[in-house]
């Protein structure tokens, strides 16, 4: 699975590069894509603390009553991992905010505007990566999802994608060239993320035995 994903992801970033040199030659145009690019991956996990409620209370009621309790259960692990991740991010908005508003490199410095600064550089050299890296493993994990049931994830992955494409043609709109190429960079994401996550779905049902309902 995680080949036929590093190879949807290749492919897809290959497409894009296809169909912005053959039909947008705007040079903004690699600068927004790739802005674009960072922006999902940190905005994924703040989908998913929003849509992903939704999505496990549906994918509870959906499996058979005897299984709901046990799967409510085992919601502590994805719960928990949104906890640190929120903290965490509140903690670096708790230093770098009031150091921007408090500190002045003008004047004199009292020990507790050090000690701000101290802590906002501790914040930008190490908080920063953390929180990248932390962003990726929790939109690629689904905040541990598998923990409640190995399917969740890969469903939480097919909200979070068509979520993503509803967003950007709200706010872009469609994408230049003819109306198959648009057809094809709009839905051509989504629909092969679709594809792969339910290859997946069926591959834990028919090798493994995994299913919702039994």
């Amino acid at each position: 699975m995680d080949r036929v994903q590093s190879a949807r992801t290749m492919l897809g970033a290959a497409a894009t590069i296809a169909l912005i040199l053959a039909y947008n030659v705007d040079p903004n145009r690699w600068e927004d894509a790739a802005y674009g690019g960072a922006a999902q991956l940190l905005v994924a996990p703040f989908v998913l603390i929003i849509a992903a409620p939704l999505v496990i209370i549906g994918f509870i009621y959906y499996a058979p009553p005897h299984l709901r309790p046990h799967l409510r259960s085992r919601l502590r692990a994805p719960l928990k991992a949104v906890g640190w991740y929120v903290l965490t991010l509140v903690a670096m908005g708790g230093i770098l905010v009031p150091t921007a508003l408090t500190v002045n490199a003008d004047d004199g410095k009292s020990w507790w505007e050090y000690v701000l600064a101290v802590a906002s550089l501790i914040v930008i050299v190490w908080g920063f990566p953390f929180f990248f890296m932390a962003s990726l493993y929790s939109a690629r994990s689904a905040f541990n999802g598998a923990q409640v049931h190995p399917m969740l994830p890969p469903v939480l992955t097919m909200t979070l994608v068509w979520v993503f494409a509803a967003f950007s043609l709200i706010g872009d709109g469609m994408p230049a060239g003819p109306p198959v190429v648009q057809f094809c960079s709009t839905l051509g994401g989504p629909l092969s993320v679709t594809a792969v996550s339910l290859w997946e779905l069926r591959r834990m049902r028919t090798r493994f035995g995994v299913t919702l309902r039994v």
